[in-house]
């Protein structure tokens, strides 16, 4: 199904409004007319939006020969398209840009924005927001913040360094430091660290704890507590999908204003004034390119809105 182009010199469509085409893999065996297998394959994109793509020539072969609504399809084509939402909602929250290099781009991410684009956020991602904002289409994310996270995020510059960055994080030699505010425990001894094993939950965004092994270890360590609510410092050393959000809620402290733990609250539109209280605090690494020791720190706070 679609993607992001993560290449924009391999795609045949270039980025616009800072928006890279996506693109899908035919691995049908007779995928027949253009038209008729886009809706088949799209159901909530329709046949007029398809038209208008096609008559502006935005929807490509790989290597940019249009595709009109009679293009006959063949297994292992891939369709190149501009992804576009309508009615896509204003978060009315700005990213701060802590450090841009020639390798390296570092951005204090505000809540509710997601990382990259993805559901109803296209242009009000952060990479697509960075893209437009500073003119640089080849841009991709080092790692990934939840939407409702705020937070320091890295970003690459620079194609030929990118692997060096990506490895820090995949091998685990990056210091991470997150803060939240939940209620204490004053039964507690801090720190502590808090093992479990986590495996895919029900609804299917959620995870959840189950017997075995562990696969996910958080360090957790008390800041201050006022205001009958605790700060806590949390220094995950696994980087499991909603893992400080599931160990908090798992030790009888979910995070504030958490509509996934401990329990999934029913969908409704975001409340800009009831942010989730987690925030991405600092990032630590010995940069692999100039040896240098890093620290990132954003400069929000989990106290105010």
């Amino acid at each position: 199904m679609g993607s992001q182009a993560n290449v924009n010199a391999a795609a045949p469509l270039p980025t616009r409004d800072g928006v890279s085409p996506s693109y899908m893999w035919l691995n049908d065996e007779a995928p027949g007319c253009a038209l008729a297998y886009l809706l088949s394959r799209f159901a909530d994109v329709t046949e007029a939006t398809w038209l208008s793509r096609m008559a502006r020539a935005e929807v490509v072969d790989g290597a940019g020969n249009r595709i009109g609504p009679d293009s006959p399809l063949q297994r292992g084509m891939r369709i190149w398209y501009y992804r576009e939402i309508d009615g896509e909602p204003r978060i009315p929250f700005d990213e701060i840009i802590l450090h841009q290099d020639r390798h390296l781009l570092v951005v204090d991410k505000p809540h509710f924005v997601p990382t990259t684009p993805g559901g109803r956020f296209l242009h009000e991602s952060l990479l697509v927001r960075l893209k437009n904002r500073l003119g640089v289409a080849h841009m991709v994310p080092i790692h990934r913040l939840d939407r409702e996270t705020a937070g320091v995020v890295i970003f690459s510059m620079r194609e030929d360094t990118r692997g060096a960055y990506q490895s820090m994080f995949q091998q685990r030699r990056v210091e991470k430091v997150y803060e939240a505010l939940a209620a204490p425990l004053p039964q507690r001894q801090f720190p502590f660290i808090h093992r479990s094993r986590m495996d895919e939950g029900t609804p299917f965004f959620r995870m959840r704890e189950v017997e075995g092994e562990p696969n996910s270890e958080t360090l957790v360590d008390v800041i201050d507590v006022k205001d009958g609510l605790a700060l806590y410092r949390l220094q995950p050393h696994t980087g499991r999908k909603h893992q400080l959000r599931v160990h908090m809620a798992s030790i009888g402290a979910p995070i504030l204003n958490d509509g996934f733990y401990p329990d999934a609250l029913p969908e409704q539109a975001d409340d800009f004034t009831r942010p989730l209280k987690l925030l991405a605090r600092t990032l630590m690494f010995d940069d692999p390119v100039s040896g240098e020791r890093r620290r990132f720190d954003s400069a929000r706070t989990l106290y105010s809105v």
